[in-house]
C-alpha cells in the first residue's frame, strides 16, 4: 500500500497518538537505554539489551558458573543448545523440538548447511552442480556460496535482483533446474527490506528437485516464520538483532527433521556426537539438530536469548509484526513528507506485505549523514549505495524516537546543502 505524505507539523503530534495507543508501549521499559534521549535506528542490527540480561548475566557468574563450577554442564549447560534452540524454533520459527540447535557463528552454520545440502543433492545426482543465490544477497552469504561451489567442484547461478526489492518468483524460476543443487536465499533483503514469499519460493526450489536454504537474520523476532508449514528445509539466522542476544551472541541452525538422518555435516566435533563423553574412535551423529554442532557451545552468550525469548513469547509474534508494520509506515510517511523535497527516495517496498523491519532512505549525502547523526546520538547505519537504514525494533522503538530521529536526517541534509 502507498503511504500518504503526512504534513511536517503533523509528526511529532501523530507520534505522541500513535504512542498513547500502543498496545506494546510498556514493553519499552524492559530495555536498557531505552529512556535516553539517544534514537536508535539500529536495531535489525544490533537490539537493545535488556534489563533482564544485566541481572541475570550477574546472577550466573556468581551462582552458575562461580558456585556450580562444572557440575553446570551436567546440571544444564550440556543440554542449553537444545533446549533453547527448541524454545526459539517453537516462540519463533514455527518448529517442532528437535529441529533447531543454538551454536556457532551465523557464518559457520551457515557453511554446515550449504555444505551438507550440496553433498546430499550432488552426490545423489552428479549432474546438479549448481548453488543459486542472488547478487544482493548478504556478503557472507554470497561469499560461502563462491567457497563451496570452488571447494566441491560445484557452480554458482546467480540471480539479478532488483536492490530496491528482492528475488521474485519468476527469477527464482528461471534459475532453477535440472541442473540446481541448493538455492540459498534471505527472507528479508538486508539492504531494502523486501520480504520473501518464502513458502512460494521454498516450493519453487522443491519443484525443482533442489533444496533450499533460508537466511533468517534480518527476520526472526520481527515477522512471522512458519518453518513446517512451509516446508524449509534448512535456515540459519543470528540472535543479537531483533532476538537481543547481544554482540556476537550464537546463530541458530533449523534443519528439517526429514532431512536429520540424512545430512552429514562437514565439520565433526564431540558436540554433535550422540553420545558426547563416550569418547567412542569413531563419530556417531546425534539424532536430532545437536548433530550439527561441533565444538563446546558458547554458553555465556546464549544467557540474553533466553530473556528475549521469554519475552517475545509473552508478547506474540502476530503483535511484535503488527507494531513493525506500524512503526515502517509511520517512517515512509515521514519520510515522503520531510525528505523527499530533499531528494530523497524510499529504497524499500512501500507494500507492508512485502517490506520487513526496516526501511532504506536513498541520498548522495546518506554517508555524511549518518556520520554526523552518530555524533549527535542518533544511531542509523549506512549501506552503499547511499543508503540511510532505519531498523526499527518494534519492542524497545517508539514512534516519537522514529520522528525526532527524521527530523534530524532533515536536518542534516539541510546543513550538508
Amino acid at each position: 500500500m502507498a503511504s500518504e505524505a503526512l504534513p511536517a507539523a503533523d509528526g511529532p503530534a501523530e507520534a505522541s497518538a500513535l504512542d498513547a495507543a500502543d498496545p506494546l508501549r510498556a514493553h519499552r521499559d524492559a530495555f536498557v537505554g531505552a529512556q535516553t534521549p539517544l534514537v536508535y535506528f539500529d536495531g535489525n542490527s544490533l537490539g537493545r539489551p535488556l534489563r533482564a540480561s544485566v541481572d541475570g548475566a550477574a546472577a550466573f557468574v556468581r551462582d552458575e558458573w562461580g558456585g556450580r563450577l562444572i557440575r553446570g554442564w551436567d546440571e544444564e549447560w550440556m543440554s542449553l543448545p537444545v533446549t533453547l534452540g527448541d524454545q526459539l524454533g517453537r516462540v519463533c520459527l514455527g518448529a517442532e523440538p528437535g529441529q533447531t540447535v543454538i551454536g556457532d557463528s551465523t557464518t559457520v552454520l551457515l557453511y554446515k548447511l550449504l555444505r551438507a545440502a550440496f553433498d546430499a543433492v550432488h552426490g545423489s545426482d552428479p549432474a546438479r552442480v549448481q548453488i543459486v543465490v542472488d547478487r544482493d544477497n548478504f556478503p557472507t552469504d554470497r561469499y560461502l556460496v563462491e567457497s563451496i561451489a570452488a571447494e566441491r567442484g560445484g557452480q554458482v547461478r546467480w540471480i539479478e535482483a532488483d536492490p530496491d526489492a528482492g528475488v521474485t518468483a519468476d527469477a527464482l524460476r528461471a534459475a532453477v533446474g535440472g541442473q540446481t543443487a541448493v538455492v540459498l536465499l534471505s527472507h528479508i533483503a538486508y539492504r531494502s527490506g523486501y520480504l520473501a514469499d518464502a513458502a512460494d519460493l521454498t516450493r519453487i526450489a522443491h519443484d525443482a528437485g533442489a533444496l533450499i536454504v533460508w537466511d533468517l537474520c534480518h527476520s526472526v523476532g520481527a515477522a512471522p516464520v512458519d518453518a513446517d508449514a512451509w516446508q524449509f528445509d534448512l535456515a540459519v539466522g543470528c540472535t543479537y538483532k531483533y532476538l537481543n542476544g547481544g554482540p556476537g551472541a550464537p546463530a541458530f541452525a533449523y534443519v528439517a527433521r526429514r532431512h536429520l538422518g540424512v545430512l552429514d555435516q562437514p565439520i565433526h566435533g564431540w558436540m554433535g556426537a550422540a553420545d558426547v563423553f563416550a569418547m567412542a574412535p569413531e563419530y556417531a551423529p546425534a539424532s536430532d539438530a545437536r548433530r550439527f554442532l561441533s565444538g563446546t557451545p558458547p554458553i555465556t552468550g546464549m544467557l540474553p536469548l533466553r530473556d528475549a525469548l521469554a519475552l517475545i513469547e509473552q508478547v506474540g509474534i502476530s503483535a511484535i509484526r503488527a507494531k513493525s508494520v506500524a512503526l515502517t509506515e509511520f517512517a515512509i510517511r515521514l519520510a515522503d513528507a520531510w525528505l523527499a523535497p530533499l531528494g530523497v527516495r524510499v529504497a524499500s517496498p512501500r507494500d507492508c506485505a512485502r517490506r520487513g523491519g526496516h526501511v532504506t532512505l536513498a541520498h548522495p549525502a546518506m554517508r555524511a549523514v549518518t556520520a554526523r547523526l552518530w555524533a549527535q546520538d542518533v544511531i542509523p547505519d549506512y549501506r552503499d549505495p547511499d543508503g540511510l537504514r532505519i531498523g526499527l525494533s518494534p519492542l524497545s522503538t517508539s514512534f516519537a524516537e522514529v520522528a525526532t530521529g527524521l527530523q534530524r536526517v532533515a536536518e542534516a541534509l539541510r546543513e550538508l546543502g
